[in-house]
C-alpha cells in the first residue's frame, strides 16, 4: 500500500504545471536532494530482488551523511520559502528544521551502546552490500515486486498467527535507532545538531547507506517559522508549522532527478523549467510522503481552484496510514493533528 501511495504521489507531483502554489513551493523547498551513487553489479546481484523495483536495471543509493549535509545550512540559517500573499505581494518565509522522529531498521543487527541486540552478529556500515537473508525480505519483496501482500496484510499476519514466533521487528528488520522527540519546541535543537548528538551513541547514523536500510526506515522533520522578509506582515498563516515524513530506504527511492552541478539543489522533479541538458550529476529526491500542519488558518497554503486541498488530505492520510501500519507512536503527529483545523 505505501509503495503504491508513493508512486501515486510521484505522479501527482510530476503532473503539476509550471505555476506553483505556496504549498507546492514549500514541499519543493523542504525536499532534500541527495547525491546518489550506483550500486556495483556484484552487490546488486547479492541484493537479489529484495531492493529491486520492477524493470530496474540499476540501484542508486545515498549515504545518510550526505542526507544530513542537506540540512546543515538549513539548521544554521533556516530555509527560505517563497510565499505569495493574498494581495499578490511576494515574501520569503524562513523555517528551521527540527528532527521530530527517526526510526532506522537494518537487515543486519548493529551493536549500539544503548541497545544491545540479541543477535551478536554486527554489520560493517562501510560495506556496500548485505549478504544475509532475513524475514525483512518478505516486506521488501512485497514492495519491490508489486506483490498483492501489502503492509496491511503483513500487519494482519503478525496478529492473526498465534504460533508465529516472529515479532513485528523481525519482519521490519533489526531496529538500530528509534528516536521520538517529546520536548517542547522551545527546548529543541536544530536537526543537524540533533543528528550530531545522536551519532555519539549511534555512530552508524553517519555511515549507513540507503541500501542498508529496511523499507520501514523513516524520519519526520518539524518545520517551525522564524521570520519573513520583508518584515512586518501580519498574516496568521505565516505562523503555520509543518511536519514532513520521508522514507530512508532505497526501496522507495525510485525518484531520481538530475541537477546541474551549479544549479539549485532544492529543485525537484516537478520544478525543472529552464534546465539544460548539459553536464549533470545524479541525485535522489526525498519528497515528503506524508504531512501534518499546526496553526494553519485561512487559505494562504490551500489555494482555491488548485489541487492543494486534495494534496494536503492525501499527504495527511498517508502519514496516518504509515504510522498505523508500523504501529509507531509519534508524539508530534498526535499534537499536530489534535490541533488541526482541517
Amino acid at each position: 500500500m505505501m509503495y503504491l501511495q508513493f508512486l501515486q504521489l510521484k505522479g501527482l507531483m510530476d503532473s503539476l504545471t509550471t505555476w506553483h502554489s505556496n504549498l507546492e513551493c514549500f514541499l519543493n523547498g523542504v525536499t532534500p536532494i541527495v547525491p546518489s551513487q550506483s550500486l556495483s553489479q556484484e552487490c546488486v546481484q547479492d541484493l537479489n530482488n529484495r531492493w529491486r523495483l520492477p524493470g530496474q536495471d540499476k540501484i542508486d543509493y545515498f549515504t545518510l551523511a550526505d542526507l544530513w549535509d542537506c540540512y546543515d545550512e538549513w539548521s544554521a540559517y533556516g530555509i527560505g520559502i517563497p510565499v505569495k500573499l493574498d494581495g499578490g505581494e511576494n515574501i520569503m518565509q524562513y523555517y528551521v528544521p527540527y528532527l521530530s522522529a527517526i526510526h532506522i531498521y537494518t537487515s543486519k543487527s548493529l551493536a549500539t551502546p544503548r541497545t544491545p541486540k540479541e543477535d551478536s552478529d554486527t554489520a560493517d556500515p562501510e560495506s556496500d552490500c548485505w549478504s544475509d537473508d532475513s524475514e525483512n525480505d518478505k516486506l521488501s519483496r512485497s514492495l519491490s515486486n508489486n506483490s498483492s501482500k501489502t503492509w496491511d496484510t503483513i500487519s494482519d499476519d503478525l496478529s492473526s498467527d498465534p504460533e508465529s514466533s516472529l515479532s513485528m521487528k523481525n519482519h521490519l528488520g533489526y531496529l538500530y535507532l528509534q528516536h521520538n522527540e517529546m520536548s517542547s519546541p522551545y527546548w529543541r535543537i536544530p536537526l543537524m545538531d540533533k543528528i550530531v548528538e545522536l551519532s555519539k551513541n549511534y555512530p552508524a547514523l553517519m555511515t549507513l547507506k540507503s541500501v542498508d536500510l529496511s523499507p520501514a526506515s523513516w524520519m519526520a522533520v518539524a518545520w517551525y517559522p522564524i521570520y519573513h522578509i520583508p518584515l512586518g506582515r501580519n498574516v496568521k498563516d505565516l505562523s503555520t508549522c509543518f511536519l514532513t515524513y520521508h522514507t530512508l530506504s532505497s526501496s522507495f527511492q525510485d525518484v531520481v532527478v538530475d541537477v546541474d552541478d551549479d544549479g539549485d539543489k532544492r529543485k525537484s522533479s516537478f520544478c525543472r523549467e529552464g534546465e539544460s541538458k548539459g553536464e549533470r550529476s545524479s541525485r535522489v529526491s526525498l519528497h515528503p510522503f506524508g504531512l501534518a500542519t499546526y496553526k494553519m488558518q485561512g487559505n494562504l497554503w490551500i489555494k482555491p481552484q488548485t489541487s492543494d486541498h486534495e494534496k494536503m488530505v492525501y499527504l495527511h492520510c498517508a502519514a496516518d496510514s504509515w504510522l498505523k501500519q508500523l504501529r509507531a507512536d509519534h508524539h508530534d503527529y498526535y499534537f499536530f493533528t489534535s490541533h488541526s483545523t482541517m
